[in-house]
């Protein structure tokens, strides 16, 4: 019998421990993970400002969206697991009307069909709020469930994740929709299915790929051309790539100093202060730089790891461990996809490219974890 089991033994089973009550204590906040995203979110401001062509309209708009976001994740945290739970499938019945919403009346940008307007308001992108609604739904639904879950729970759980992931395709918005069916794949990841049948599944999703080729608009196909051979059309569908890769390069150990990069400061890198912005970053404050950044991810994702490993129940293990692996998957297509390693989906860098919506979207993900981790129910030593 181990330390814990014989503990158990000596205190009842809603027993809390006495322990020092700290205000990070008292608003269910970890400073930890706080003082890493402050960190990621403070740099990355400073990359904005360089990326924007140093134009502080735009690092004081996104200044802004990031107060509203950390102000969304310390109310987010106050819940507690069981109404996080409970309010799950509102949150994804909500994300689906707003999907449907943008199906019939959805504002048109740069060629898709993925906003809603509130005239005077706000605009925003209802596929984003997917990512957080999407493994709240699918782990309310299997917190209550025996583990691993059996054959029909994984066909509800493959309808609750087709549903949205198909309306966001046809925005259209291939790398969200990926990212949005990735959150709700790691959670029955996490509850326990066997290997077996997710090699099964892996070997139709195989075969399922040429499918996919098929359904795909001719801007996607070029997309996946181009990421084989950029130097087929430099000039065109290659130019995207091409001047990432050779930002980056350029940029050598120490890099060529905060907004004294070529490639961006020039306007040669395209979308350099939303999908790019790893380019300049690779171009201005080098490989430092770029390490600087990965051990803060790195760090983000370690903590999160830990915080969801320590969840007492079922739902918040489950939601936890997805979120942050989402997020780990979000960092890991956009570096691959500028680098060169991955096709170009247009996937921003999360919680550094300028953008309100993502960066809200991702800080309340961040909120649910501080919530499950702050609720957790104490059991002696």
């Amino acid at each position: 019998m181990g330390l814990r089991d014989s503990a158990l033994l000596h205190y009842p089973r809603n027993a809390r421990v006495k322990r020092r009550v700290t205000l990070w204590t008292r608003i269910h906040l970890d400073p930890w993970l706080c003082a890493f995203l402050l960190l990621l979110l403070g740099g990355g401001l400073v990359v904005l400002y360089s990326a924007s062509g140093q134009r502080p309209s735009v690092v004081e708009a996104q200044a802004m969206r990031l107060g509203v976001a950390l102000g969304a994740m310390a109310i987010v945290a106050q819940f507690s697991p069981k109404t996080l739970c409970r309010w799950s499938p509102v949150a994804y019945g909500a994300g689906l009307l707003m999907l449907i919403a943008v199906e019939l009346m959805g504002d048109i940008g740069m060629g898709a069909q993925r906003w809603l307007v509130i005239p005077g308001v706000i605009r925003f992108q209802p596929s984003e709020l997917m990512k957080v609604a999407m493994p709240m739904m699918i782990a309310a639904y299997l917190h209550r469930r025996a583990l691993p879950p059996s054959l029909p729970d994984l066909l509800v759980c493959a309808a609750i994740i087709a549903v949205p992931v198909l309306l966001i395709a046809r925005q259209p918005d291939l790398g969200t929709s990926l990212l949005v069916a990735a959150s709700g794949v790691f959670v029955v990841l996490l509850a326990g299915i066997s290997w077996r049948i997710v090699a099964v599944l892996g070997a139709l999703a195989g075969s399922a790929l040429p499918l996919l080729w098929m359904n795909m608009h001719d801007y996607q196909r070029q997309r996946v051309l181009t990421f084989l051979n950029p130097e087929s059309d430099p000039l065109g569908s290659g130019w995207n790539i091409i001047q990432s890769t050779t930002a980056i390069g350029s940029g050598g150990i120490f890099g060529k100093g905060w907004t004294m990069g070529t490639q961006s400061q020039l306007e040669f890198l395209p979308e350099r202060h939303t999908d790019f912005i790893v380019a300049v970053l690779g171009e201005e404050l080098g490989l430092i730089g770029m390490l600087a950044f990965l051990t803060l991810y790195l760090l983000i994702v370690g903590r999160g790891l830990v915080m969801a490993n320590q969840a007492h129940d079922t739902f918040g293990r489950l939601v936890g461990g997805s979120l942050i692996l989402t997020f780990f998957i979000y960092v890991f297509v956009n570096i691959g996809m500028v680098s060169g390693i991955l096709p170009i989906v247009g996937v921003p860098l999360p919680l550094v490219s300028y953008g309100g919506t993502s960066s809200v979207t991702l800080l309340t993900g961040f909120g649910i974890l501080m919530a499950i981790h702050g609720h957790r129910r104490l059991l002696p030593r």
